[in-house]
């Protein structure tokens, strides 16, 4: 089925081609740095105003950032393990560049992850500011495509996340819960299919407004709408079983996913086309909900309990009348993802695993909490997957394993006399 090199971690050896993983990712963000270069540099020409250059200027530094923390978690290990308060700010990250280039330029070698997320932490900083001037540009069109102040200030917390800066992520998401205009999403929002920026608590995502844009049969809904999708009939979306019964009684969102369908239990149906005909429905890049799962952990994290447990609770009311955060306490926890130990910590990842199913993050969050995985048969995995993974020496339950990092495509080792073989990521 479709992505099954990717459901067993068996894509590091795939460096060598273009059509796999690493050459994808490494690609495709490295020409959005190169596109914001250019847009940096130009900003001292653009002859605009201040506000539209602002405007202009700061969406490319968001870019920017995003793409440096995008490739920084694909291709190194985590820079901080939060179970063993270790950073590893000395790994061998990615190549930053920061002026425009060309065919000609010459390659740079890879920096330590403290040089790459201390680019990534200025570049989102000078986007917010810049964002923050840019509201009242004539650009503006308030189009959720495009990212603003809040959304900057999203990547922002996502990046604070990665690096273990709890007071960061906290004031970033908080800015972002308490004067964007965005509101919790209910039972319209999150039954719909997840096929429109328009809702109000989408902060950013891309507008599909014909055909062509969605990509038809390569499109985000042919692979998630089980229902009228081309490809996710074949390789249908599943949820864990585990996960599914951490889910709490009366929770709306368990109608995303049916435990009982004759041929795929569990299957997913949180994600529809908005038109099948004419494959539409819009991508959902941010929600406000994740900035309030992440304020919650930030807040627990820097010893602040009962915010965290308010924080919860105001989320949670839309979707499980029965929620009680002040049920939960502490914040320890298990070696593996399915070593439950009950604690409130655990409970704000559960939930945030629900909540952004198929949407964001999940890998990430495993990383960044120095928590291994541990895949078992009776919680929904294929036995022949489990099979080829140890037959491929893959074992996710260290935290600390190189298996969930990306290796160097082979054109970038062959193209830049700074990265060779040795530099190769295990």
């Amino acid at each position: 089925g479709w992505f099954w090199y990717d459901h067993v971690y068996n894509v590091k050896n795939q460096y060598t081609s273009s059509a796999f993983r690493s050459y994808d990712v490494w690609y495709a963000n490295y020409k959005w740095i190169a596109n914001a270069n250019n847009v940096i540099a130009a900003k001292e020409t653009m002859g605009r105003s201040t506000a539209d250059v602002s405007y202009v200027v700061g969406q490319a530094y968001a870019i920017r950032a995003l793409s440096y923390l995008s490739l920084a978690t694909w291709f190194a290990r985590a820079p901080y393990n939060p179970m063993t308060d270790k950073y590893r700010w000395s790994d061998p990250g990615v190549p930053v560049y920061t002026d425009p280039t060309s065919i000609s330029t010459e390659g740079k070698p890879r920096e330590n992850l403290e040089v790459v997320y201390k680019q990534i932490d200025s570049d989102i900083d000078s986007a917010i500011v810049r964002l923050a001037k840019g509201e009242a540009s004539t650009l503006n069109k308030g189009n959720k495509s495009h990212i603003n102040e809040y959304v900057a200030l999203g990547i922002k917390s996502r990046a604070c996340l990665a690096e273990g800066d709890w007071d960061g992520a906290y004031k970033a998401a908080s800015q972002v819960i308490n004067e964007g205009s965005y509101q919790i999403g209910g039972e319209n929002e999150l039954m719909g299919g997840m096929n429109t920026i328009s809702a109000g608590n989408v902060m950013w995502g891309a507008g599909i407004e014909t055909s062509e844009q969605s990509g038809a049969y390569a499109g985000f809904f042919t692979h998630m709408d089980n229902a009228d999708g081309a490809y996710a009939k074949s390789a249908p979306k599943l949820i864990n079983k585990q996960l599914y019964n951490h889910i709490g009684s009366g929770d709306i969102r368990l109608r995303w996913w049916n435990p009982t369908d004759k041929e795929s239990p569990y299957i997913s149906k949180k994600f529809a086309f908005s038109n099948v005909q004419s494959w539409l429905g819009d991508y959902i890049y941010m929600r406000v909900e994740e900035m309030y799962f992440t304020a919650a952990e930030a807040a627990l994290r820097l010893g602040d309990q009962d915010k965290a447990r308010d924080l919860m609770n105001k989320v949670m009311a839309k979707r499980n009348p029965k929620y009680n955060a002040y049920n939960y306490s502490g914040t320890h926890l298990g070696a593996t993802t399915t070593t439950w130990t009950g604690s409130l910590l655990e409970n704000i990842l559960i939930q945030r695993r629900v909540e952004l199913w198929g949407e964001y993050g999940r890998i990430f969050d495993v990383r960044r909490t120095g928590q291994g995985i541990d895949r078992r048969a009776e919680d929904g995995f294929a036995e022949e997957c489990i099979a080829m993974m140890k037959r491929n020496g893959v074992d996710l339950t260290n935290a600390d394993t190189y298996d969930w990092v990306l290796t160097i495509p082979k054109d970038e080792l062959d193209a830049n006399p700074d990265i060779n073989e040795e530099d190769q990521n295990p």
